[in-house]
């Protein structure tokens, strides 16, 4: 697979974009950066390489009328773009208190910016998008739609977010399925850390309705690989509850468990068939926007 170009490939970096001033401003420059790569790879095409025409019908937007071919014809079409699915999209963003671990950078403000880097991806794609925000409780709830200002609406969610409280994937997903009946994608962002197989009961009911879901477990790379040099006490960010842990621990066992845990989530969602996508908090965003097309694609 192709790379994006280095120096557009340097505005998907964390650390660049989170220096930006806000939301928009990230989401705008990573989705700009990132199609830029595409475009100069022959191995991409997107939404904005024109396909083919179609019959103007109402509700269609008036921009991507073909002027010129009504002048001739006196018939009104529309330009109809590769990639134009009309799909939902919708957004589950995991507020809890753990994600707010990691320096300089946490976990949730890696987050947010992707999840606001999704939901302008997915505008540019004519995507209806919504967006729930969780911890314990639903704390957000944005329902999909592509009208104008939708994607202000949850940028300005998303920027007012803040991570607290413990993790409970039973509201978000029971709020779903109560209030969403209409097939489309749902993408997770998460570090995931729960048993794999209560998380992916709550996920199965929708992969059986026909949703297509895409779980992003977010890690912080110390969280892979923690640099424990010495007996160190580490409290959890939820409960509270604090465990003395020793170097050969955190070298050893911990990596391992971490290893299998992340392979235990990976193969309970290949086997209702949801994608699984690790990714550490220094990773640039153009592996997940690689991976949230790919999975499209796969899904047509």
């Amino acid at each position: 697979m192709s790379t994006p170009p280095a120096e557009h490939s340097q505005l998907l970096r964390p650390e660049v974009l989170s220096a930006l001033a806000n939301l928009e401003l990230i989401a705008r420059a990573a989705v700009e950066g990132f199609l830029t790569g595409l475009h100069r790879s022959p191995a991409f095409g997107f939404s904005q390489e024109f396909a083919e025409y179609r019959s103007y019908t109402e509700g269609d937007d008036p921009r991507f009328i073909d002027w010129n071919v009504y002048a001739r014809t006196d018939r009104t079409y529309v330009k109809r773009f590769l990639g134009e699915t009309n799909s939902h999209l919708m957004l589950l963003l995991d507020a809890s208190a753990s994600m707010g671990y990691g320096a300089p950078l946490s976990k949730f403000r890696y987050a947010q910016m992707l999840a606001a880097t999704l939901a302008h991806l997915a505008a540019r794609q004519h995507d209806a998008t919504g967006l729930i925000i969780f911890d314990e409780a639903v704390r957000e709830f944005r329902a999909p739609s592509a009208r104008r200002g939708q994607l202000q609406s949850l940028l300005h969610a998303l920027e007012r977010a803040q991570p607290a409280r413990r993790t409970d994937y039973g509201p978000p997903f029971e709020h779903f399925r109560a209030q969403l009946s209409r097939r489309g994608m749902v993408a997770v962002l998460s570090d995931l850390y729960c048993d794999p197989e209560a998380m992916i009961a709550r996920v199965r009911p929708l992969a059986f309705q026909g949703h297509d879901v895409v779980l992003f477990q977010l890690l912080d790379p110390h969280e892979l690989a923690p640099p424990l040099r010495a007996a160190t006490v580490l409290e959890d960010m939820e409960s509270g509850e604090a465990v003395e842990v020793s170097p050969d621990f955190a070298q050893r066992e911990y990596p391992e468990r971490v290893r299998r845990h992340i392979a235990r989530l990976r193969d309970a969602a290949v086997a209702i068939r949801a994608d699984h996508v690790l990714l550490d908090t220094s990773m640039g965003l153009e592996v997940a926007l690689r991976g949230y097309l790919q999975f499209r694609e796969r899904r047509r």
